[in-house]
């Protein structure tokens, strides 16, 4: 399961930088198939990481690709979904907003420092 929503993840975000471990950094599209390798090299097997794999990619192609070419929709949620779970799209995410600043309020007087306030600290003494 977790597989899958990855593989969606990385589909949609394809040209997204990600980092692996050890700081290796490649495109989105390829996570799915470097944790499939990283498992497989550990002696999991990867099995469950390719079943994850297909059930995604079914679902992406289902869901996302065949609508946006051909305009028929073939896999549609429930109703009774709609009436237990409200049908709210969140705000998109961007890095970006990660780094935002709050505005400065617009008072008379000097600027306000930026960064944190340490205090004064302590000279090291020879």
């Amino acid at each position: 399961m977790v597989m899958s929503v990855i593989y969606v993840y990385c589909m949609i975000n394809q040209d997204q930088i990600v980092s692996f471990w050890f700081g290796t950094r490649f495109k989105a599209r390829y996570l799915p198939w470097a944790l499939f390798g990283m498992n497989f090299l550990l002696g999991g097997g990867g099995m469950s990481e390719l079943v994850g794999i297909l059930v995604g990619h079914l679902y992406y192609f289902v869901m996302m690709k065949y609508p946006a070419e051909q305009g028929v929709t073939l896999l549609r949620t429930p109703q009774i979904l709609y009436s237990l779970i409200p049908n709210q799209q969140a705000a998109p995410y961007t890095p970006a907003d990660r780094y935002t600043r709050p505005a400065a309020a617009s008072t008379p007087g000097p600027a306000a420092p930026t960064g944190y306030n340490w205090g004064r600290g302590r000279r090291l003494e020879d």
